[in-house]
């Protein structure tokens, strides 16, 4: 299918054969009849897009400073590489569509095959052919109205929750400034209310526009508006100021307070200067709201992407029920969509339409892109794999690679460390986006791009499948992936419960010839390996302490969802667990853990634990969301045999023996042991020797931090036994062929 995306790097907008997305679960799969161009809102991002470097860190100077401060942590040359990654990554265009469902995912009830729908939200109703889409951000279209115009729900929705937070009542005064797309949707939105209607805009020919879709008077800004307003008003001054504008300029908001009356209510919908004039604002007490996108539940993963919604009867208006209503507006006459429509491309000549909004003489309103319908598309079921450039050769001994999961850090750091390795073989990359699964194999050299899991897992040149996904898909794909025969590396952590912990070991049991690692890679690091050989020969228990400032994570971060990401301790602490157990060359036998109250703004975020291991020695882990990044993330200290040693931020070793001591530092990049992981794994495939972690060690690591957890939430320490957990996982296999076979 063919999709728009854009260069973060260098603004260049695209239309590329990219495979079709899932139908994922609690959504719907769409073909796209038509997709908006927001003229304002997409002009802007293109327009930054396009900017230099100076420009944009001129502009952007909260990203500056997050690069200065990992320069400062991970050296320069790391900080450099990871700035230019992001710049690197595809920017999906689009947020406002309508089209025909064409499959319907698990859980749906309220859709089938073949209904009319408008879909919202940026990464969803994005300009491609296909779009897979939650059910909260998609709507039925009524009879009656042409998918063209449902393609304006989402910008209609915005204008409607814009009047409703202004509280606007019947037979109220309403200026609209700002006459583009969403402010002329906004007239009609508010005339169709009962409210008497003033537009306001910089262009006499828009102002014109508003007369004929409903405002009883409106003024250019180079006019006389604020007399135009109290001539409408009985010389009180408007109700309320829907600012619809989008300009970086403060005049909007000054001279909304100009004509606002006493005690009046501005509202801002639009980007645009909000430096506050005192005067006006205090001297007639008015109220100043802005408003947020096009409804309750915009930027809720739960609402939008979990599909909850929230009760009417707390939540009257969602964005949901504003797609709906506006929808119904549009459906009864109350709002007319053609005098707004000013053109139509087809999605091949998406370019072209983004090149007329960034002409500054451009006068366009609404903007679509249209897409081919029936058989013109192709097959009835949109390829979900693409070919991408001329397939390498396969070359005796290289390990043939299939790749799950193509983020920042895939992207970022597993694919350059795969790369440096050498011996790999890119096969394909499969991702639940196909821009970023068709940008991944594009840029890394894959032989095709997918959104198809099985085309990896049952790819017969695919040796070893990388798992890079998230955190509560790894269990599965790990099972599928050895069950297919294939070798496996994951990243961390391999699973999230004990029950998936179990199964893992019975899949690996299954598949003797295939290897599993986890992908903890600090073990693997030049300064980790000096550290160990360090102690190496101490002969007695140690004792070490890592401390880990992992900075704060919103609690609506996917990571924090126990069901998804596992939490902080699961999905990150097993990091420095597996440091400890390779450190001590033993395994953690139990656990105690210590936190500091959440208070809201943390879930399990501030910790320690303590772990006593096999052989005696004493590990603490002091985890952190409550520092300042300014002072580094992680720090490593070790004591033994009369020996010590410090690690910081793999970037400076110090050990000290016998009252000498030697220091290693690395000021231009921190290395964490990402390349050195994958040249170990690459010569124990060769070698057929396992993984470069045994199974005990990472199964022993999972159980930690299980047992941490429960610690915490219980305030006891947690004892661990790796052997016995390993046993009866296998015993249960075994119970349970039995009874499936009984004459077996």
């Amino acid at each position: 299918m063919k999709q728009m995306f854009q260069s973060a790097s260098s603004g260049k907008t695209s239309v590329v054969d990219v495979p079709a997305p899932a139908v994922m679960t609690g959504g719907v799969l769409i073909r796209t009849a038509a997709s908006l161009i927001s003229a304002g809102t997409e002009r802007t991002a293109v327009n930054f897009s396009k900017m230099s470097l100076i420009e944009k860190a001129r502009k952007r100077p909260d990203l500056v400073k997050k690069v200065l401060e990992k320069a400062k942590n991970e050296g320069m040359l790391q900080a450099v590489e990871s700035a230019f990654s992001k710049l690197d990554q595809p920017m999906v265009l689009g947020y406002s569509s309508a089209g025909t469902v064409i499959e319907v995912g698990e859980g749906v009830t309220e859709f089938r095959v073949g209904d009319r729908v408008a879909c919202a939200g940026g990464k969803y109703a994005s300009h491609a052919e296909i779009a897979s889409v939650p059910v909260n951000l998609t709507a039925p279209v009524p009879d009656g109205v042409p998918l063209e115009h449902a393609a304006f729900a989402t910008v209609g929705a915005i204008g409607l929750h814009g009047f409703r937070m202004s509280e606007a009542e019947l037979g109220e005064t309403v200026v609209v400034l700002g006459l583009g797309l969403i402010g002329l949707l906004t007239v009609q939105i508010a005339r169709a209310a009962g409210c008497r209607v003033v537009g306001i805009d910089l262009d006499p020919e828009r102002v014109a526009l508003a007369m004929t879709l409903g405002a009883e008077a409106g003024a250019a800004t180079s006019e006389d508006p604020d007399g135009v307003v109290r001539a409408a008003t009985d010389g009180r001054g408007a109700d309320v100021v829907l600012i619809t504008a989008g300009t970086s300029s403060n005049d909007p908001v000054e001279l909304a307070g100009e004509i606002c009356r006493d005690r009046g209510r501005v509202v801002v919908v639009g980007a645009v200067g909000m430096d506050l004039p005192r005067p006006p604002y205090y001297d007639k007490e008015l109220s100043f709201r802005i408003s947020r996108s096009y409804g309750p539940g915009r930027y809720d993963p739960s609402y939008e992407e979990g599909g909850i919604d929230y009760p009417i009867g707390h939540v009257r208006w969602t964005e949901n029920r504003n797609l709906r209503s506006f929808l119904r507006l549009v459906a009864d006459g109350s709002v007319d969509i053609a005098p707004l429509l000013t053109h139509k491309h087809p999605i091949a000549e998406a370019p072209e339409a983004y090149a007329r909004i960034l002409d500054p003489g451009d006068k366009s309103l609404g903007l679509l892109l249209t897409y081919p319908q029936g058989p013109d598309l192709g097959e009835d079921k949109p390829a979900r794999t693409v070919k991408v450039g001329t397939p390498t050769p396969k070359v005796t001994g290289e390990i043939g690679l299939g790749l799950l999961g193509a983020g920042n850090f895939a992207t970022g750091t597993l694919l350059p460390a795969i790369e440096k390795a050498r011996g790999y073989r890119m096969v394909g990359v499969v991702t639940r986006s196909g821009v970023s699964a068709q940008h991944a194999a594009s840029k890394h050299g894959f032989g095709f791009a997918s959104t198809s899991e099985r085309e990896i897992v049952h790819h017969e040149d695919v040796d070893l499948v990388a798992i890079a996904t998230r955190h509560d898909l790894h269990a599965r794909q790990i099972r599928e992936s050895l069950a297919a025969g294939k070798s496996v590396f994951c990243e961390k952590p391999p699973c999230l419960t004990r029950d998936e912990l179990a199964e893992l070991v019975r899949a690996a049991d299954a598949a003797p010839q295939s290897a599993i690692l986890v992908g903890y890679n600090r073990r693997f690091a030049p300064m980790a390996v000096d550290l160990r050989r360090h102690f190496a020969d101490c002969g007695e228990p140690m004792v070490a302490t890592y401390r880990v400032n992992a900075g704060f994570i919103p609690l609506d971060h996917w990571t924090q969802d126990p069901t998804i990401g596992g939490g902080r301790i699961i999905g990150e602490g097993c990091h420095f667990i597996d440091f400890l157990d390779h450190l001590f060359d033993s395994r953690p036998v139990r656990v105690y853990a210590a936190g500091a109250p959440d208070k809201g703004r943390y879930r399990d975020d501030n910790v320690q634990l303590t772990l006593t291991f096999a052989n005696g020695s004493v590990g603490t882990i002091l985890y952190t969301a409550a520092g300042d990044k300014g002072s580094g993330k992680e720090r490593v200290e070790a004591f033994g045999g009369g020996r010590s040693a410090s690690l910081d931020d793999y970037r400076e070793l110090t050990l000290v023996k016998s009252g000498k001591s030697s220091a290693t530092k690395n000021r231009l990049r921190q290395d964490k042991g990402h390349g050195a992981e994958w040249v170990a794994l690459k010569e124990a495939l060769r070698q057929g020797t396992g993984s470069p972690i045994g199974l005990e060690s990472w199964v022993a690591t999972s159980l930690a931090t299980f047992a941490a957890v429960e610690s915490l939430h219980s305030g006891r320490p947690v004892d661990i036994d790796v052997e016995a957990f390993i046993a009866d996982a296998l015993a249960a296999d075994d119970s349970v062929e039995g009874k499936a076979s009984p004459n077996g």
